[in-house]
């Protein structure tokens, strides 16, 4: 045995090349695991002084009957809308939420998670920032706690991660308008928090190339949650530079788009469908203020219900399975497109 005294699960897990949740299985029910597994711990137990503490592993698993709900930012009405769904059908499982926002922080989210680890919950469901998370600090969090992300993805994070499928509803938006006007342009952030932007840049490219177009990207400055304030800022900016490709400009979420048409009203410039105007302008998400801006704006929807529902559902299969579940899921839902006034 070695002399080297290991003082708790995560050094043993370091020391012996095994993660900390298959250990936690192994002291749990020995039989969870694969027989070659089990005699790789038990290898390691020889080997290295240390002896699991029982008493504090039975304490951890005394959960309550909390789920706690954590998404970027409460006061943003797409996530609202998201996390009051998965509220409804957790209430109706007979568990609590409990909804917290980083008000577009990733500081705030490791907070709001160490917070939650604290109320012992039975799991958690996390809307991440994605990029500017940590991705290494909420890894751990996710080994200790039942952990399903949706809407933005961190690879191998969580049990499960359910969001939308970015490739298909860009593809979508892409062709209606290269198929009714001029191919349009990609509005964005240049370095955008949330990985979905990302997939979409990258999606509009394949798109337009697939269509024989040449991909145009307007790519802008800007950081945080204001979307909307950018979206005025920089859209002005270009409109005043004659900067723009094209006269139909799709924008990587709604709430640039939103932006934008305000640019384009305070240029003295229109929007819309018809011939005439001097822009098309469309979007992405349907969020619920995309169909009050004027004109209306043309977008392709995320399935808020189906997000949310599934994401309640796999996590409570998840702790219903007592996190043992042994491969993590992805599932993706199709947008469908969403015809109004602006293009």
């Amino acid at each position: 045995m070695s002399s080297r005294k290991i003082k708790n699960m995560e050094e043993f897990a370091a020391v012996s090349g095994i993660s900390r949740p298959t250990l936690s299985k192994f002291f749990n029910d020995p039989t969870s695991v694969r027989s070659s597994t089990r005699k790789r711990v038990e290898a390691a137990l020889d080997r290295y002084d240390y002896r699991p503490n029982l008493y504090a592993m039975n304490q951890n698993r005394r959960l309550t009957k909390n789920i706690g709900v954590v998404v970027p930012h409460l006061a943003d009405p797409f996530f609202a809308k998201i996390a009051r769904t998965i509220e409804e059908h957790i209430l109706r499982q007979g568990f609590r939420p409990v909804l917290l926002g980083s008000h577009g922080s990733p500081e705030m989210e490791l907070e709001n998670l160490e917070n939650l680890r604290m109320l012992k919950p039975a799991g958690v469901l996390l809307a991440a920032f994605g990029r500017s998370s940590d991705h290494a600090q909420i890894q751990t969090f996710t080994e200790d706690v039942p952990t399903v992300l949706f809407d933005a993805n961190i690879e191998k994070v969580g049990k499960a991660f359910i969001g939308s499928n970015n490739e298909q509803s860009v593809d979508l938006i892409v062709d209606y308008l290269c198929r009714t006007g001029e191919p349009p342009a990609f509005f964005e952030m240049k370095d955008p928090m949330n990985p979905n932007a990302y997939k979409r840049r990258a999606a509009y490219v394949r798109a337009m190339e697939r269509l024989g177009q040449t991909p145009h990207l307007i790519q802008v400055g800007g950081e945080g949650w204001e979307f909307e304030e950018i979206g005025f800022r920089e859209g002005t900016r270009v409109i005043r530079d004659r900067s723009l490709p094209s006269k139909t400009i799709l924008c990587s979420n709604d709430r640039l788009a939103i932006g934008l048409l305000s640019a384009i009203f305070e240029a003295g410039m229109s929007v819309g469908i018809e011939a005439g105007h001097d822009f098309r302008v469309a979007g992405h998400d349907d969020h619920p203020f995309s169909r009050f801006t004027c004109p209306r704006l043309t977008t392709v929807s995320q399935d808020y219900e189906a997000i949310a529902e599934k994401s309640a559902t796999t996590l409570l299969a998840l702790i219903e399975a007592d996190d043992s579940l042994d491969s993590r899921t992805e599932t993706l839902f199709d947008g469908k497109l969403v015809l109004r006034g602006s293009a």
